[in-house]
């Protein structure tokens, strides 16, 4: 039989320590146990027993009873306070049941052996209790390991959550990075769109502030007409480009009225819706802008340019784009020789449905400069200071040069209010903000 090391190590003899003051008992027990393949170490007194265990590595004691000095129970006491994972064996050869109890209770002994003993038995008790003991000493070992991989699995999770939590953060950045820099494209698109308007309108002067102006109109007139965020980008876009086509006139066709041209003029005017397809065909983002910018002449009666398509067959951010451009070219005098006023030109406009215009087109853009009285105004306005989380836009957050910031109906939460406050501090313009007093969450 061998005895596995506590720390795992390699197995050893099993060490058993005898006690009695009596010297042939001693070399009885020594001959007795030699045979089983163990250890035997002997001593004559309980002093010279501990003295003894403060060197050895003893796993199983088994002490006399009566014995001058020190009996067995506070011999073993002794060993228990000390050595308790020592197994101890009682050996007593007389019948008192006090001093039995006396080592059982005190030396909280294995097992009591009378005497004289039977050699079979005391040897199964001595190997069922150095098993004992090895049972005893495997449970201590795996619980300690257990206790150590358990340490080590808290430490693992811990890094593991402190890496996770850092990916996390890292990730969230990259994030937070990418989508700044895509606002900054799309910021950097529109902008670069407004500057090649810009400078399509450097060529002559009755065309300055012309395609904001129309750019602004069909926007409203596109939410109005309940077109979706997408959509209504696409035909303010188109309606800043609308002239895109133009760009190769001489001076003198782009200060000549429509009205006005004939022979090669007209044949070089009826050119540009094409020509503003064709410039914005190669990329990907603006072919609903260029679809647009190759219909805006066409007529909803099927009389116009270049392809003479009627009705819904027009894309219908050309036929809003249509619209906003005429109205404000006849008060240019881009359309007839004369300037046209405000109030004639929108009677123009209203005459004009359902020939030159989309009747529904037309219906929009009369609610918003008419007014509709079948839907009373019931938002409010607000400065941005005002805000609050949960209010609700009633209408688009436009900035002043007309880029659509935020669409209505948008929730506000501390995030977006934050940067609509920033966005006047660095813009140094009042946003017209309205909200639905009723819906504040």
């Amino acid at each position: 039989m061998t005895v596995a090391m506590p720390e795992g190590g390699e197995a050893r003899q099993p060490t058993v320590l005898c006690v009695d003051d009596e010297p042939n008992i001693l070399s009885a027990l020594k001959r007795l146990f030699r045979p089983h393949g163990y250890r035997v170490l002997c001593a004559d007194s309980g002093a010279d027993a501990l003295a003894m265990l403060e060197h050895e590595q003893v796993d199983l004691v088994i002490s006399d009873m009566r014995m001058p000095e020190m009996d067995g129970a506070q011999f073993l006491e002794c060993v228990r306070e000390r050595w308790p994972d020592t197994m101890r064996l009682l050996l007593t050869g007389y019948s008192d049941i006090g001093s039995i109890l006396a080592a059982i209770n005190r030396g909280e002994i294995y097992r009591y052996i009378t005497k004289p003993w039977d050699d079979n038995d005391i040897v199964l008790v001595v190997r069922h209790a150095l098993e004992r003991r090895t049972l005893e000493l495997e449970k201590d070992r795996l619980e300690a390991l257990t206790r150590s991989q358990n340490e080590q699995l808290k430490a693992l999770n811990q890094s593991l959550e402190q890496k996770v939590e850092a990916r996390t953060l890292e990730l969230k950045q990259s994030n937070q990075s990418i989508l700044a820099a895509n606002d900054k494209l799309k910021s950097n698109f529109i902008t670069t769109i407004k500057i090649i308007a810009s400078m399509i309108e450097l060529r002559g002067g009755n065309l300055a502030g012309h395609s904001r102006r129309v750019a602004d109109l069909a926007r409203r007139i596109a939410v109005k007409m309940g077109l979706n965020v997408k959509e209504t980008q696409e035909v303010f876009i188109a309606a800043l480009l609308h002239d895109v086509g133009k760009i190769g006139f001489p001076d003198e066709l782009l200060t000549m009225a429509v009205n006005m041209m004939a022979g090669d003029n007209m044949a070089l005017f009826r050119k540009h819706p094409i020509r503003a397809e064709q410039v914005l065909m190669p990329l990907d983002d603006l072919r609903g802008v260029a679809a647009i910018l190759r219909a805006q002449m066409e007529r909803f009666d099927g009389a116009g340019f270049p392809d003479g398509v009627s009705g819904l067959m027009i894309p219908l951010g050309a036929r809003i784009l249509a619209l906003a451009s005429d109205f404000d070219n006849l008060q240019l005098g881009a359309l007839v020789q004369r300037r046209v006023l405000p109030e004639d030109a929108k009677q123009i406009m209203y005459d004009s449905s359902g020939k030159r215009y989309d009747p529904s087109v037309v219906a929009a853009f009369r609610a918003l400069m008419d007014g509709d009285p079948v839907e009373p105004i019931k938002d409010v306005a607000v400065l941005s200071g005002e805000l609050i989380p949960g209010m609700v836009l009633s209408r688009d957050l436009v900035s002043r040069d007309g880029l659509m910031l935020l669409s209505a109906e948008h929730v506000l939460d501390q995030r977006l209010i934050q940067q609509v406050q920033d966005f006047e501090t660095k813009s140094e313009a009042r946003l017209n903000i309205r909200v639905w007093p009723a819906k504040v969450t």
